[in-house]
């Protein structure tokens, strides 16, 4: 054997022991975060690996393919060492890291190629392979632009590059040491939630809300509801104003000992705020059971409850789905089959005076909820803003809350950090002009939030107004991850969110930022968020979906796909506002509506109700391409969205056909 052929086989065991070590490292740094595709590239790298072993031609070629890979894999590696993002990138740099993926798949292609030992088959494929390899280079280039890697050549020396290779490591190691400290909480509960013997009920105990801190005047109400638990079957109401404590009063029912020695583990809270429709009430439902989701998982639920122990579920805010005409009907038959389940106890908490029909509610009924009687009231404040404000004083701030929960928390927390004095002045100051306007009753939640948003707490931090006005669209809420990311036009937005969390007009979910639904329609109804803080949202979402699309059924994205189904109600907002002719990213709006109803009819939500607006609003000039898409995406989805004549809209995509050439677009046609 030559010494040429002898030190090119060696450069690439070299290189190959290389990339191993970096697929270790990486493994480490896929089995602790949820970044995207970091599992396919570690089994492609191992599989590539493998196939090294018996490459017979174009060594060269191979050695400076796997260099340019090793260097990739550390670059990836180092973008989650220096990120304080816990891997959740940007959709740009996601899109990158798929790609990168993508290019991986090509090189182990051509690699397993060279295997091949029969001079005739690779004279045939020798076309093919050139392709192959053109491909892999600029796949490769791209990245490495991407990452502003510059290949300065070939590394040959082993001790250097073992040192690197341990450096790294260590560096992994230490970030999943830091991580682990950080979420040491969040281990102990999953390991306690582990060890219960029902998989579900464990689920759900882990998704129950805590018991209410402050919780007075409703001794009555309370007792009305446990004592309706003596009656078989329980189907309980709990009604009144927004603001009035509806949630609170079944949180305190939830926790009851009495209720807790009955259900144990066999309790279920359902926020509804969420779900629009049937289909997602019953996969929400479905999900803090962990029931496997599907297209409907009603049937699922039904047999569930049907066949399992006596359980209490509650159903928080179901006017959500409940209030409009079009999802009425199906909502008060998918509640009528929930209550033919006779062990089965469900609570209910909607705004207003009505209770859905087709349910035997037990009697007597609940009568929704009133104000706070005084005593109360004061005990609320006393507990938020603590004792020692002149007895008067607390009397007048209450007096402009008429007892309502929601507006005395405001308001109290606010004294907590003012006093009387301060708040009862802007009061006076504000007064007028709500006067002039006119008010009831009914304004006083209204004149509460009002009076937090002019707090030196905000108005100090005066762009936390706009991140609470884009709130009001985001029942999911943001994570930071997302505050950072997106791009919105808010200067110092962290610094608005502590501002917001400090005055209670925001609180914090599971790591993510919301405002409760009162504060959300008063800013929908006083301050909606202008385009300019939407669009750029809007365009997060846009890559999100794209990179969903993109990557759809060839390369594992748990990441996105979790991302999606945490702001889906979000991106349905975000996206029903853009779906005019004045929004300048139209195109990208209807593609991302598309992609948004391939994803919940995917994952067992159901089609978006909304898609039928799209007819109604696409761009002029015609764009005929995208007229072509959404004709397809009508056809394909005809199982929900039922067509009248389809051969007519075949003929249509032809006629738009017949300007532009796309084969793949003409065969899903």
């Amino acid at each position: 054997m030559s010494t040429a052929v002898t030190t090119t086989q060696s450069r690439l065991n070299n290189i190959a022991r290389c990339v191993s070590s970096a697929v270790d490292t990486l493994e480490l740094v896929s089995n602790t975060l949820k970044t995207p595709f970091l599992g396919a590239i570690s089994s492609t790298s191992r599989s590539l690996l493998i196939a090294v072993e018996t490459v017979k031609q174009n060594k060269e070629a191979c050695i400076r393919l796997l260099d340019q890979t090793h260097q990739l894999l550390y670059a990836i590696i180092a973008l989650h060492i220096k990120s304080d993002a816990g891997g959740e990138f940007p959709p740009s740099v996601l899109s990158q890291i798929g790609s990168f993926t993508e290019t991986l798949h090509k090189i182990h292609h051509f690699v397993e190629a060279q295997q091949e030992k029969g001079w005739l088959k690779q004279f045939f494929r020798q076309a093919e392979m050139n392709a192959l390899l053109k491909d892999c280079n600029a796949g490769l280039q791209q990245s490495l632009d991407f990452f502003q890697i510059q290949a300065l050549g070939l590394v040959t020396d082993a001790a250097e590059l073992q040192e690197y290779a341990r450096d790294a490591h260590q560096e992994v190691l230490e970030m999943i040491d830091s991580r682990s400290d950080m979420n040491a909480f969040d281990r102990a509960s999953s390991i306690n939630r582990g060890l219960s013997s029902s998989e579900s009920s464990s689920t759900s105990i882990s998704m129950l809300p805590s018991e209410p801190k402050i919780f007075h005047g409703r001794d009555s109400e309370l007792a009305d509801i446990l004592s309706a638990f003596g009656q078989e079957p329980t189907r309980i109401a709990i009604l009144g104003a927004g603001g009035m404590g509806k949630t609170s009063l079944s949180r305190a029912v939830l926790h009851h000992p009495q209720v807790v020695a009955r259900y144990g583990l066999h309790r279920v809270f359902v926020a509804c705020d969420t779900a629009p429709t049937k289909i997602e009430l019953a996969a929400l439902i479905g999900a803090h059971l962990g029931l496997k989701s599907g297209r409907d998982v009603t049937r699922a639920l039904i047999r569930h409850f049907a066949t399992g122990p006596p359980t209490l579920l509650i159903l928080d805010n179901l006017e959500t789905v409940w209030d409009p005409r079009e999802s009425r009907g199906e909502i008060e038959e998918f509640l009528s089959l929930l209550t033919d389940i006779n062990h089965m106890a469900l609570i209910i908490t909607m705004r207003g005076a009505e209770r859905p029909a087709k349910v035997h509610w037990t009697r007597p009924f609940l009568a929704p909820l009133l104000p706070l009687s005084r005593a109360a009231a004061r005990q609320t404040f006393i507990d938020i803003a603590d004792e020692g404000h002149d007895k008067q004083d607390v009397d007048k701030i209450l007096s402009l809350t008429d007892n309502l929960p929601l507006a005395i928390n405001l308001i109290a927390h606010l004294v907590d950090s003012e006093g009387c004095l301060t708040v009862l002045s802007r009061w006076e100051e504000e007064r007028t002009s709500i006067i002039s306007e006119g008010f009831d009753k009914k304004s006083n939640l209204d004149i509460s939030i009002s009076v937090s948003l002019s707090s030196p707490r905000i108005t100090s931090v005066p762009r936390s107004k706009d991140l609470l006005s884009l709130l009001s669209i985001l029942p999911d809420g943001l994570a930071d991850v997302e505050l950072r990311q997106a791009n919105i036009p808010i200067d110092d937005i962290l610094r608005c969110k502590t501002a917001l969390l400090r005055t209670s007009l925001a609180h914090q979910d599971q790591g993510r930022l919301k405002s409760l639904v009162p504060i959300r329609e008063y800013f929908q109804r006083f301050h909606p968020p202008p385009m300019q803080l939407l669009r750029p949202l809007r365009l997060y979402f846009h890559e999100l979906l794209d990179l969903y699309v993109k990557h759809r059924g060839t390369l594992p994205n748990r990441g996105v796909t979790d991302r999606i189904a945490l702001n889906f109600v979000n991106i349905q907002n975000v996206l029903v506002s853009g779906l005019t002719q004045e929004n300048p990213d139209l195109v990208d709006t209807i593609y991302s509506v598309t992609h948004l109803d391939s994803f919940s009819a995917g994952a067992g939500r159901g089609h978006l109700m909304f898609i039928e607006r799209i007819s109604d609003v696409l761009p002029q000039p015609t764009n005929h391409r995208l007229e072509v898409f959404v004709i397809t995406r009508r056809l394909l989805s005809w199982r929900y969205h039922p067509v009248a004549d389809t051969q007519a809209l075949v003929d249509e995509a032809l006629e738009h056909f017949k300007h532009f050439d796309d084969p793949d677009l003409q065969g899903e046609c």
